[in-house]
C-alpha cells in the first residue's frame, strides 16, 4: 500500500485529503480538517473498516509513506503489525530542492551517488553504499543545508533496508505520485470545494471511482493485454462491457459480503 496527503481548499480553508493507493487504484480518500496524528487516523480509519467489510482479518503488510510522522503513527494504531516502508525518492527530494546555483555540480555528483546507492540489490550491498556516500559527501560536500539533507539520508540507512524484507513493498511513492496528479487536476478544475467537508469527501470519491472504473486510453489497455480500467486489472475480471454497469454491479452490496450465505 501507499498513503499520503493531498493538500486542498474548503472554503478557502487549508484541508487534507488523506489518500490510500495500492495495485494501480485508489482504494481511500477522506478530507480530513488538519494532518495532526488524531485526524489522520480518523481519516485512513474509512478505508480500514471498508476493506474489512469485504475481508474481516485483513491488514496490509506493509505501507510506503513520506517522512510525516502524523501518517506513520496513524497506519501503525490502525494496523499494528504493519511495516512502515518511508519514501526514498522524498529524501532525495529534500536534497535537490536544497541544491542552490552555487552547489549545482556537486549536487549532480550527489543525484549520481545517491541513486547508484539505491540500486543495490540487497542488505549486504546497500550499507557499504551509503557508508561509501557518506565518507564521500564529509569531504567532498560545502557545508550547506543540502549537506545537512544528504547526511540525514545516509542517517537512515535502518529505514531503506526494511524494504528488502518485502520485495513486492513500494520503495517510491510514484504509483500514488501518478494517482494524485489525477486528483489534483479534477480539484483544480472544479476550483476547490465550496461546501463542507463531508461534501468534499464524497465529491472525491465519487471522482476516485470514476478513475478506478472508467477505460484507460489504448496505449494502456493494449499494454495490459486488453484489461480496460485500473479495477478489471486488480479483480482480474469485469461483471459486465458497459464501464459504468461494471461500476454498478461491483458497488451494489456497498462493500459488504454475506459469508453466511451458501453458493448456489
Amino acid at each position: 500500500m501507499l498513503a499520503d496527503e493531498e493538500h486542498t481548499k474548503v472554503r478557502g480553508k487549508k484541508r487534507y485529503i488523506a489518500t490510500t493507493v495500492g495495485s494501480g487504484c485508489i482504494l481511500g480518500a477522506a478530507v480530513t480538517k488538519t494532518a495532526s496524528e488524531a485526524d489522520l487516523t480518523n481519516a485512513y480509519r474509512v478505508f480500514k473498516e471498508e476493506s474489512q467489510k469485504v475481508q474481516p482479518l485483513y491488514s496490509p503488510k506493509t505501507v510506503n509513506t513520506d517522512g510525516w510522522l502524523g501518517t506513520q503513527n496513524s497506519w501503525k494504531l490502525l494496523f499494528p503489525t504493519i511495516v512502515i516502508i518511508q519514501c526514498f525518492l522524498h529524501a532525495f527530494i529534500k536534497i535537490r530542492d536544497r541544491a542552490v546555483k552555487k552547489v549545482q555540480d556537486v549536487f549532480k555528483e550527489i543525484s549520481e551517488k545517491v541513486w547508484d546507492s539505491y540500486k543495490a540489490t540487497n542488505k549486504r550491498s546497500f550499507s557499504p553504499c551509503i557508508r561509501r556516500l557518506r565518507e564521500w559527501a564529509e569531504t567532498n560536500v560545502p557545508e550547506c543545508i543540502m549537506k545537512e539533507h544528504l547526511m540525514d539520508l545516509c542517517s537512515k540507512t535502518r529505514l531503506w533496508k526494511k524494504y528488502y524484507d518485502f520485495q513486492k513493498a513500494h520503495r517510491t511513492s510514484n504509483a500514488l505520485d501518478r494517482l494524485m496528479k489525477f486528483m489534483s487536476r479534477h480539484i483544480y478544475n472544479h476550483q476547490y470545494f465550496h461546501g463542507s467537508t463531508a461534501a468534499a469527501t464524497l465529491n472525491m470519491r465519487a471522482c476516485d471511482l470514476i478513475y478506478n472504473f472508467a477505460p484507460s486510453c489504448q496505449s494502456t489497455i493494449k499494454k495490459y493485454n486488453g484489461m480496460k480500467c485500473p479495477a478489471e486489472r486488480v479483480n482480474g475480471f469485469m461483471y459486465h462491457e458497459n464501464w459504468l454497469q461494471n461500476l454498478f454491479i461491483s458497488a451494489s452490496l456497498g462493500g459488504y459480503r454475506n459469508y453466511h450465505s451458501k453458493t448456489r
